[in-house]
């Protein structure tokens, strides 16, 4: 048999599902994968159950239904300020992760350089090299993930055609501030390229700290790509619905793309969120208010039994230190030991960057659960330190 991808079948399975297989395996409380143990709005789900009756259940519109698209419209022009035709700079795509795709897809050329900036989410580097472009990494630093400027412009080079990054930011919970993003906007303007911005968490930001897009900043409203996410807005992320306000120019490669990837996504669960986007200011205020409060409820926890909790200014997580903890293996040992012995599951933040040189002594807690599920995973890690008293943690779980 000829040899398959060399690509794909050197790239290992996701952290994510090793994690979550563990955590089943041993009955863990598995705050690893980024998804709420709740359900979303009821009258969001109510008209995406309701549109599967309405007799509308064939190939809806390529880019998207009417409904949709006019609502990520005025979502954009509500909140951002931002003048999109729902016509011909809106697309709805299956999930923020097609988005990504298909933007990538829609400016990278075999040979071209994209700029990303770890830690990053996983599957960017391998949609970059699948396209036969070549990834350069910036890397941030904990605890403050400041954006390293030197390092950033450097690059930035002639073959540059894009930078892909990711504010409110997984997993590091960083917003970017408006500084960082200036200064983002200078070198995409001076390197005449692109810029996709995965903004999946645009209403999970806390501690007022607000979301900017950096499509809002001057000169950037033609070359941003900017990817929003049903399933982090409404909790709802199992239905995968996402969509990208970009600029006309660049709608008919960014629709080619999702066409040749999903074509489209259902026509009853784009209605639901049509009606989710148009809800009242007191439900994004509400959903980011609730998540601080579990924010603040496991990182006290956390910090209570030891762990250096690092900030977090918005997203799904918080990141931890456990060296305090005594350990002294990495990450991967860690949150397999945690699973395993304290029966509760986070992800080892080295599977956020490419390099086997990353920072190995940090673990990502989701905080996006029942308050009732954190205390019982903090309960859990309670009674587990307590059981190892003096003892090092330095056993490595088979």
């Amino acid at each position: 048999m000829k040899p398959q991808n060399d690509l794909l079948s050197a790239t290992g399975t996701t952290i994510f599902t090793v994690m979550s297989a563990l955590a089943v395996q041993h009955g863990a409380i598995n705050l690893g994968q980024g998804f709420p143990d709740y359900d979303g709005p009821e009258d969001v789900i109510e008209a995406a159950a309701a549109a599967l009756k309405d007799g509308r259940n064939q190939y809806p519109p390529l880019t998207g239904v009417p409904e949709l698209r006019g609502a990520v419209a005025a979502h954009n022009r509500r909140f951002y300020g931002i003048e999109a035709d729902p016509n011909a700079e809106v697309i709805v795509t299956s999930g923020a992760t097609e988005a990504i795709t298909a933007c990538l897809m829609a400016v990278l050329n075999p040979g071209d350089e994209c700029v990303l900036i770890e830690p990053l989410y996983d599957t960017y580097l391998p949609v970059v090299r699948m396209l036969g472009a070549v990834p350069r990494l910036v890397r941030l630093s904990p605890p403050k993930w400041e954006l390293p400027r030197a390092e950033l412009a450097a690059a930035f080079g002639p073959k540059t055609k894009a930078i892909l990054f990711n504010t409110p930011m997984n997993p590091t919970g960083k917003v970017f501030t408006a500084a960082e993003l200036a200064f983002i906007a200078e070198l995409i303007a001076r390197h005449d390229c692109y810029a996709i911005c995965d903004e999946v968490y645009e209403h999970l930001t806390f501690d007022g700290w607000k979301h900017i897009p950096l499509m809002t900043l001057p000169g950037m409203r033609e070359r941003c790509m900017r990817i929003g996410s049903a399933g982090k807005t409404f909790s709802l992320t199992g239905w995968k619905v996402g969509y990208i306000t970009c600029d006309r120019s660049l709608t008919p490669n960014v629709a080619k793309a999702h066409q040749n990837l999903t074509f489209t996504t259902p026509p009853n669960l784009q209605r639901g969120v049509a009606v989710g986007l148009a809800k009242d200011d007191a439900y994004f205020e509400g959903l980011s208010t609730s998540l601080q409060a579990r924010r603040d409820r496991m990182a006290r926890g956390l910090a209570e039994l030891g762990f250096g909790v690092l900030p977090t200014q918005g997203s799904y997580f918080i990141t931890t230190d456990f060296r305090p903890l005594g350990f002294k293996g990495d990450d991967v040992a860690f949150c397999r030991l945690l699973t395993e012995e304290a029966k509760v599951t986070a992800i080892p933040v080295t599977a956020f960057y490419a390099s086997a040189d990353a920072p190995n002594h940090y673990a990502r807690f989701a905080f996006c659960k029942g308050e009732a599920v954190i205390d019982a995973a903090l309960e859990r890690l309670r009674n587990w330190v307590a059981s190892r008293g003096g003892r090092q943690l330095t056993a490595v779980a088979g």
